[in-house]
């Protein structure tokens, strides 16, 4: 993705949070030398103050962002240090994520909003059924966005993994405070850091978020419209294609997966050659369309043609079976 969104506090999905720690992990960069680590979280806190300060947050929002932290939040450091191993095959995967509740729980949303999704298609060029998807699997629809006051949990996250990505998220969240978009009591989020409906980085939603009716601040975390626009202004800047799918179940039989994953880009017309059938109510697309074709569980699971979008949903979160997951929970709450 452009930029690391997102996501813990509440009761998170295990294979969310893995796909935090692999997104995340990625950004890591020290903030000070080993040998340098201060061993007083006190002294740490001074210099990310004096960091803030720097960068150009008045003193009066530096002192007030990090004055409610004391010691390393323990909650946030156990959630960190006990990620769990992602071992589960697709298949498996899509039965956790892919759940009657939570599809019931789409349509519900999908019922009240309609117009909303209508005027954001409409504006943004992006599809109802991937936003649909994201929102399901990011937080629910906005029910789990997690209660951890961010600047807390990334400030810890900074220390105990002498991390200059996370203290930069943590400058990034007082900058939000700093333009007046919300109090410091509303900076709340995941374990990581992410916020809102749409779970993004303090970095991502200076960048990316934006007021659905242009007024005011963005509100990612009360308002549907700011967040469901948010997401879909991300996917825009990330390379949406309107009117084209991200990925779709086919019919294949392959005795090996060579030649498929989603870097081999072929076409529609040579997938069709070899073999790959689309189902009844795919979108008609050309022979020269280009496309992938993905095997998650090798040649006896499951197959899957995966287009130019599903590059930009791995964009908001880089895992196969996320992009796939999204993807079928839109059909799936649309159908």
């Amino acid at each position: 993705m452009a930029a690391p969104l997102r996501r813990y506090g509440a009761p998170w999905h295990k294979y969310t949070m893995l796909r935090r720690k692999l997104i995340l992990g990625l950004a890591l960069t020290p903030l000070l030398p080993r040998a340098a680590r201060a061993t007083d979280y006190e002294a740490f806190l001074h210099r990310l103050h004096a960091r803030a300060l720097a960068a150009g947050i008045p003193e009066s929002v530096a002192t007030q962002a990090l004055s409610p932290l004391t010691v390393p939040n323990a909650a946030v450091l156990k959630l960190d240090q006990h990620q769990p191993e992602f071992t589960e095959t697709y298949a498996t995967y899509a039965t956790h994520v892919l759940n009657a509740t939570r599809i019931a729980n789409g349509r519900s949303q999908y019922g009240a909003a309609q117009s909303l999704f209508a005027s954001i298609t409409s504006r943004w060029g992006v599809a109802t059924g991937p936003m649909l998807g994201i929102w399901g699997l990011e937080t629910n629809f906005g029910a789990n966005q997690g209660d951890f006051y961010v600047i807390d949990a990334l400030a810890t996250l900074a220390w105990d993994r002498e991390s200059s990505y996370f203290a930069k998220e943590a400058i990034a969240a007082m900058r939000i405070i700093a333009a007046g978009d919300a109090p410091v009591g509303a900076i709340t989020g995941s374990y990581a850091g992410a916020m809102g409906q749409p779970q993004f980085m303090p970095s991502v939603y200076l960048s990316t978020a934006i007021s659905f009716s242009g007024n005011g601040a963005p509100d990612i975390w009360h308002s549907d419209a700011d967040a469901l626009a948010s997401m879909a202004n991300y996917l825009m800047k990330a390379g949406w294609q309107a009117g084209e799918p991200s990925s779709e179940q086919v019919l294949c039989n392959f005795s090996s997966a060579d030649g498929t994953g989603r870097q081999n880009m072929r076409t529609l017309g040579y997938w069709r050659s070899r073999g790959v059938q689309r189902l009844p109510g795919a979108m008609p697309l050309p022979d020269d369309f280009p496309a992938a074709l993905l095997l998650p569980d090798g040649p006896s699971g499951p197959a899957f043609l995966a287009y130019r979008n599903f590059t930009v949903i791995r964009r908001y979160n880089p895992s196969d079976y996320y992009a796939l997951a999204t993807a079928a929970l839109g059909r799936a709450i649309l159908a």
